[in-house]
């Protein structure tokens, strides 16, 4: 299924907030966690990720710091500062809204486009 770019760009920030309530991570793992969480259908790319990455990190809902991987490379390793929580908690909030909105229409009993006929 093709996801449409806006979808995409909507859902990005509490996605990565999500992931990263789940503990500090870097960016290869979040882009893969994505493509676990979306069984495949969402796929990031370096160059989605890490405007966002910057963006949120110069906003204050991330911190950075440089790590070494288990190969001993240098790492950019990313979690979720106090500020970060209280947006994911605010975006959890809007997306149930959203999703219960969207649910409540596309009920085949409310939707006549969506009935079998």
């Amino acid at each position: 299924m093709d996801i449409g770019k806006d979808l995409v760009a909507a859902s990005a920030t509490p996605l990565v907030l999500a992931i990263l309530s789940e503990g500090e991570n870097y960016g290869y793992a979040i882009i893969k966690r994505v493509g676990e969480l979306s069984d495949g259908e969402l796929q990031w790319t370096d160059g989605m990720l890490y405007p966002l990455m910057h963006r949120l990190e110069r906003n204050g809902s991330i911190s950075a710091s440089w790590g070494k991987s288990e190969t001993g490379r240098k790492r950019k390793y990313y979690r979720l500062t106090d500020s970060g929580k209280q947006q994911l908690v605010l975006h959890q909030q809007q997306w149930n809204v959203v999703d219960a909105a969207l649910r409540g229409i596309w009920r085949d009993e409310f939707n006549p486009a969506l009935q079998k006929s």
